[in-house]
């Protein structure tokens, strides 16, 4: 069922499906922040204004793809359904680490199509129930297209805009974050990302798209309403509109 075991035509097929861009995702005080901009780009092209790329993984966890749109919906919903589907056999969640492990081989399983230029990588992020300490509780887990898992510290980001967005997390993250404020950092960043970055789509006003963001805490997974949302996007606009450049 995994998307590698189908067979491609020879050559590069990256022009041929929409590629999802920038999530980013920090730590804090009692959990993890993890937000996505809304643009899908085909080469050129936009070819989706209102794409949703963050999404709950199960109840303490979310999951963020960049590359391939349609392999990576793909693999997110099947990595939702294991984990689900575990839950239910064995009676009990797995790890977080588990977690971060079974997705790193469903991206090895997408390898083939990866070399042909369909690659997802996503960014996986949780609350851990086992961590001795709930403030440091929250952790982010990154991989490259062979499947390495790789635990980060503090904040991470994937997609075309990443540089733009760890550069400004790099100057404004702090250890001890509260998740309003790491929620209020990851909309600067994706910001900052789009300002240098075509394919990462900035908050759209006049449509009333809007960052999705989500977070993950002791309480569970929760996705910020469109108000929400709005508030604090309209509000680093606002803040930008006095200072363009930082």
């Amino acid at each position: 069922m995994l998307p590698g075991r189908r067979p491609l035509p020879p050559g590069m097929a990256a022009d041929m499906a929409p590629h999802a861009t920038t999530i980013v995702a920090l730590s804090a005080a009692g959990g993890v922040v993890m937000a996505g901009d809304r643009r899908a780009t085909m080469g050129n092209l936009i070819a989706q204004r209102d794409i949703e790329k963050v999404h709950p993984a199960d109840a303490y966890s979310l999951v963020g793809i960049a590359g391939t749109a349609g392999i990576g919906i793909e693999l997110m919903r099947l990595f939702q359904v294991e984990l689900e589907h575990y839950e239910k056999i064995e009676g009990a969640m797995l790890s977080l680490d588990g977690k971060a492990n079974r997705l790193a081989s469903m991206i090895r399983g997408n390898l083939g199509a990866a070399m042909q230029g369909l690659a997802v990588v996503p960014l996986f992020a949780g609350f851990d129930l086992a961590a001795s300490d709930p403030a440091r509780a929250g952790r982010i887990f990154s991989f490259d297209v062979t499947g390495g898992p790789y635990e980060e510290t503090g904040y991470d980001a994937i997609g075309s805009g990443s540089l733009f967005a760890k550069s400004a997390l790099k100057k404004r993250y702090r250890t001890g974050l509260s998740v309003e404020d790491a929620t209020r950092l990851a909309v600067e960043a994706l910001y900052d990302a789009a300002d240098d970055d075509t394919a990462t789509g900035g908050p759209d006003l006049t449509r009333r798209i809007y960052p999705v963001v989500m977070t993950a805490t002791a309480e569970g997974t929760h996705r910020l309403t469109d108000a929400e949302t709005a508030a604090i996007a309209e509000s680093v606009v606002a803040g930008r509109m006095e200072n363009p450049g930082g």
